[in-house]
């Protein structure tokens, strides 16, 4: 049984795999940057500097930002190296095959099935919410039954708006990853541009008096807000599943997953610090505080084309997390943990197609029945569970003499990657008693996938 569940992949047959089943390589260094630009702005800059002020952090929050992207840059780091070294996809999931064996590997990969899958259905019912306002300001109202989750006692049954979003994206991911990629950009650069608006024209109407006090709920409230601001960062590790389909990855591989990252927290500090300036921190706990913002200053324009540039930016996160989310169930199938049907690529359109339907039905039927504001801690626990393992699986990495020399390389080697792992660790210890509880029982029903079905059917088995 030891020897089975621990099995390793090895290194060399996993950058030699060729074959009808490989996926096409199409995307550069600018891709991946506007990816996981794509990914990580999203609902975070537009809902949450505002409520994590009002109630934890204040305009301190600019700190919670830099201490959230800081454990993430760490992180980022570690799999930067394991991208560059290892250009497979499955991201966590493949580096924790070839350094900790399948068993953690399978439990690390349905950790983070946990986080693409809830990351998508959420922000996909938050779109919902944005739409539905957005076409409200043109006087169309959508009826309640099918504008919110399953609830009767509100007169709400299902979300149509979010299950047609997550349809769409599914059509657009079986076309080609080079089209998503394409459109993705075009999405990108008109969620930088709003966010752009919003900074230029509030800067004009900053007050410094609004940033007293700074420190309102002292040092405690920068950490607490840097474990929730935590989920405003999600998505930069979506970029590593797209290693196998990159040109050069060794090179461009840390270039998108960094880049993004550094892009990501400027716009973070810089729309904080605007917000918090323009009006007190204590008026900022409503759902959307940037437009808020805009309407309290009498910038009505401004307002509605922020509200514009949200539904847009929510749809880049949920394209790029659902490609990851389908990326990781095709790593799973071609190494035989689930059916093959899953790992079957279209001859056309080089994409997992049954892989990427079967992910949305899953993922529409979630976002169009289940409210899920109680489950956003599922998410952050998902992602820092793969941060973990993939920060400490650098240590074993390097004493594998099997890996190619050369590509990117986490500095200051061991001590960045131990201070990741233990960042990581202090971040899980915030999140609730009912997270951990819940977190436990996703990883039993991952368990009896794994023996009743994985270990059988690996393909480790038949060598």
């Amino acid at each position: 049984m030891k020897n089975t569940v621990f099995r390793k992949k090895n290194v060399e047959s996993l950058l030699g795999k060729k074959g009808p089943g490989q996926l096409q390589q199409t995307l550069g260094a600018f891709d991946l940057t506007l990816m996981g630009i794509g990914a990580i702005v999203g609902t975070g800059i537009f809902i949450l500097p505002g409520t994590v002020a009002a109630t934890h952090a204040g305009p301190a929050i600019i700190f919670s930002f830099v201490v959230a992207a800081i454990v993430c840059a760490l992180a980022a780091m570690c799999y930067s190296e394991f991208a560059s070294a290892v250009p497979v996809t499955g991201s966590a999931y493949t580096y924790s095959y070839i350094v900790f064996g399948e068993l953690i590997a399978w439990l690390v990969g349905w950790a983070l099935v946990l986080e693409y899958g809830l990351a998508v259905a959420a922000v996909a019912t938050g779109w919902s919410s944005y739409f539905s306002a957005l076409l409200e300001g043109f006087n169309i109202h959508l009826p309640k039954a099918i504008s919110g989750s399953f609830n009767p006692v509100e007169g709400t049954y299902v979300n149509v708006p979010a299950v047609v979003i997550i349809f769409i994206i599914a059509l657009l991911l079986s076309r080609g990853v080079k089209e998503s990629a394409r459109l993705n950009q075009v999405m990108v650069f008109v969620k930088v541009a709003v966010i752009l608006l919003f900074i230029f024209v509030g800067v004009f109407y900053v007050e410094p008096a609004n940033w007293q006090p700074f420190m309102p709920f002292g040092v405690s409230g920068i950490f607490t807000g840097a474990a929730l601001v935590f989920f405003a960062y999600l998505g930069f590790d979506a970029v590593s599943s797209a290693a196998e389909e990159v040109k050069n990855p060794q090179r461009n591989m840390p270039i998108g997953i960094i880049g993004s990252l550094f892009v990501c927290t400027l716009l973070y500090v810089s729309v904080s610090l605007v917000l918090t300036g323009m009006t007190p921190y204590t008026t900022l706990n409503v759902s959307d505080p940037v437009s808020f913002a805009m309407q309290l200053v009498n910038q009505d324009w401004a307002a509605g084309v922020i509200s514009l540039g949200a539904v847009i930016g929510m749809i880049t996160v949920i394209l790029v997390m659902m490609y990851g989310g389908t990326r990781l169930l095709y790593a799973f199938s071609r190494d035989g943990l689930l059916p093959k049907m899953l790992s079957e690529v279209n001859p056309i359109s080089k994409t997992p197609v049954k892989n990427t339907w079967f992910f949305a039905i899953i993922i529409a039927f979630c976002a169009g029945v289940t409210p899920l504001s109680k489950l956003a801690e599922l998410v952050n626990m998902g992602t820092l569970i793969a941060f973990t393992i993939v920060s400490l699986g650098i240590l074993y990495l390097r004493k594998d003499k099997s890996i190619p020399a050369g590509g990117f390389k986490v500095p200051f080697f061991p001590a960045l990657p131990i201070v990741s792992f233990f960042l990581c660790l202090f971040l899980m210890s915030q999140l609730s008693v009912l997270t951990w509880i819940a977190c436990g029982i996703w990883f039993i029903i991952g368990l009896l996938i794994y023996f009743m079905y994985g270990r059988k059917h690996s393909t480790l088995n038949t060598k």
